[in-house]
């Protein structure tokens, strides 16, 4: 909304062609999006207080039976200041920023039903039930970016310039699995205070980045990196940090207020959706190693149950697992999230190794 305003502004006050720029609406797309949380935040936690209180979830040490009672669906009010910002700092006509949002929006949507089920019936929906309606949502996503927009379907690999194998219409499922593991694998994550918003914080600064290269046409020529209409959801990339980090000032530990599934579904399909349409999906195993280590525990955990009859984790996921070794939550916290920062890192280097 502000960036078409500034069409006609600008024929006023000159100023205002700075509006024109992605890196200025990017950093202040950043900072109304924390200011929106910081401003209202505490509007959310009284409404979140009285309406949203959820038992501590399955499968967990006993010390989070305190954590009975606390308020939930944080993500509720994530993804209001992100869509908010978006409609005032993107350009809307960009169908890809659409698409972005319908993704995210509709992952929100499913937590949102899944955490209201918890907290009315003490139980979400069945895993049958999510999983199906994550699959749907994801196949309509990936088909209106392939069908509806001039989005390439070739697979980008790292290290390698010129291999770049075209999928054709396996790319819908390819992309699908794509979205729907992220999502899943920051619904796992979610375990402890500022855990999952802590470790997708990095993500989100690596491929809001990616996506300001990658739709930069002389940086992305420079780098050998396939160029891609992905300008717009670099500023995305930035209300989502600046989102997060207004969440993480309640999130973090002791916890004020958790996201839910309706956050941790949204904020994973939303990252494995920017490495998609960046056209580095190939990375986000790099940069979400974390969430990739914290899905590899729980199904290592069932199989080695299942088939050997003994735990290999004292829990899974692996987070519980370093609680129950004694580490505090926070401590836990704080080197996920410096791993989380150095994979992000390397990450970034890639983009040059080709």
């Amino acid at each position: 909304m502000i960036y078409h305003l500034s069409f006609y502004l600008k024929h006023y006050w000159p100023f205002f062609n700075v509006l024109h720029y992605v890196s200025v609406r990017a950093v202040a797309s950043l900072l109304s999006s924390f200011a929106s949380f910081l401003l209202l935040g505490g509007l959310f936690m009284a409404i979140s207080r009285r309406f949203f209180r959820a038992k501590a979830r399955e499968f967990t040490p006993d010390t989070h039976k305190k954590k009975d009672s606390m308020p939930t669906m944080g993500g509720v009010f994530i993804l209001a200041i992100v869509l908010i910002n978006t409609l005032l700092w993107c350009d809307l006509s960009r169908l890809n920023v659409w698409i972005f949002l319908l993704c995210i929006l509709s992952f929100g949507a499913l937590g949102c039903w899944d955490d209201w089920n918890k907290i009315c019936k003490n139980k979400g929906i069945s895993s049958r039930m999510k999983f199906g309606l994550q699959l749907m949502i994801a196949i309509i996503v990936i088909s209106m970016l392939v069908f509806c927009t001039s989005f390439s379907t070739q697979v980008v690999f790292p290290f390698f310039k010129h291999f770049k194998p075209d999928l054709g219409l396996f790319f819908i499922p390819w992309a699908v699995f794509i979205i729907v593991g992220c999502s899943n694998a920051v619904n796992l994550t979610d375990g402890l205070d500022g855990l999952a918003i802590g470790s997708l914080l990095p993500n989100f600064a690596t491929f809001a980045l990616i996506c300001y290269l990658a739709g930069h046409y002389g940086v992305a020529q420079y780098l050998h990196i396939p160029f891609a209409a992905s300008a717009e959801i670099a500023i995305i990339g930035t209300i989502l940090i600046g989102s997060s980090l207004g969440f993480l000032w309640y999130n973090t530990y002791p916890a004020q207020i958790f996201m839910g599934d309706v956050g941790s579904l949204a904020l994973g399909a939303g990252l494995a959706l920017m490495a998609i349409m960046a056209k580095q999906e190939l990375l986000l195993p790099v940069a979400g190693g974390l969430f990739v280590l914290e899905t590899v525990s729980v199904i290592l955990q069932v199989l080695s149950v299942r088939y050997l009859k003994q735990r290999l984790f004292k829990m899974a996921p692996i987070h519980h697992h370093f609680e129950l070794l004694g580490w505090p939550e926070s401590k836990i916290t704080a080197r996920f999230g410096i791993v989380s920062f150095i994979l992000c890192l390397l990450t970034l280097i890639t983009l040059k190794l080709r």
